[in-house]
């Protein structure tokens, strides 16, 4: 496969008619003391770069990313950068009706539980526009909840020299199904104060070349084969493996 077009880096004379775009959205927010605030972003262009080298198009476009979302539950930690839902849904509804004056399909790639409320408000007014656009997400099988050892892991495999180790500490490991009521109320802050749910220590780089393979994995299988629901999340068809 060709390598896809670094939109922020080509020109407009290089950038092919009608091909489909993929569209790295992050946040800047909050990963506990030793991971970064671009921690969602890194993550979510990672995918949709290994995405884009294994679609069947002859060329594919990756979009800058989308740096500031829907981050209102970190908002008791100085640096997270937070834009709400009302904001966010304008800017991917305004993103994709421009994309739509040149590109093919477009596709949301999500690296930020907190958007996917907005994802799905947003792309099911798109669609209902007639837009082709879909959303997929990036979750690590497996995966603790926040800046745990999922992402600690996966933040050594694509940028090591990001993550301080030495300040990684467990937060609050309760499963987040426990965590929500508080989390609704009070937001992170009042459930971890160090800003993690789960535990990082034991992380490795290698268990997250792994978890990456398998997000990125997923997310080929799924742009490539699945179906958008309603609200434009890609899904496996019903009887596929």
């Amino acid at each position: 496969m060709p390598e896809p077009v670094d939109l922020a880096h080509a020109t407009w004379t290089t950038v092919p008619r009608g091909a489909p775009v993929l569209v790295p959205v992050g946040s800047t927010e909050q990963h506990g003391p030793h991971l970064p605030l671009n921690t969602d972003g890194v993550i979510a262009e990672a995918v949709a770069r290994g995405v884009a080298h294994r679609l069947p198009y002859e060329h594919v476009v990756l979009a800058p990313t989308l740096a500031y979302a829907a981050s209102g539950e970190h908002a008791g930690f100085p640096g997270t950068l937070s834009i709400g839902h009302d904001a966010l849904h304008t800017v991917l509804v305004e993103t994709v009706r421009s994309l739509a004056l040149w590109a093919g399909r477009v596709v949301l790639v999500n690296g930020h539980g907190g958007n996917v409320t907005t994802l799905d408000a947003a792309c099911a007014q798109l669609r209902h526009e007639r837009h082709d656009v879909s959303w997929v997400g990036c979750v690590p099988p497996g995966g603790d909840a926040h800046a745990g050892r999922a992402e600690t892991s996966v933040m050594l495999h694509l940028a090591p020299d990001e993550v301080r180790l030495t300040d990684a500490a467990p937060g609050d490991t309760r499963p987040l199904p426990d965590l929500l009521p508080r989390l609704r109320s009070h937001g992170v802050r009042g459930v971890s104060p160090n800003g993690v749910l789960g535990d990082p220590t034991g992380a490795t780089a290698a268990e997250g070349r792994a978890l990456v393979e398998a997000m990125v994995s997923t997310a080929a299988r799924l742009v490539t084969t699945g179906s958008p629901d309603s609200h434009g999340r890609l899904t496996t068809p019903r009887g596929a493996a």
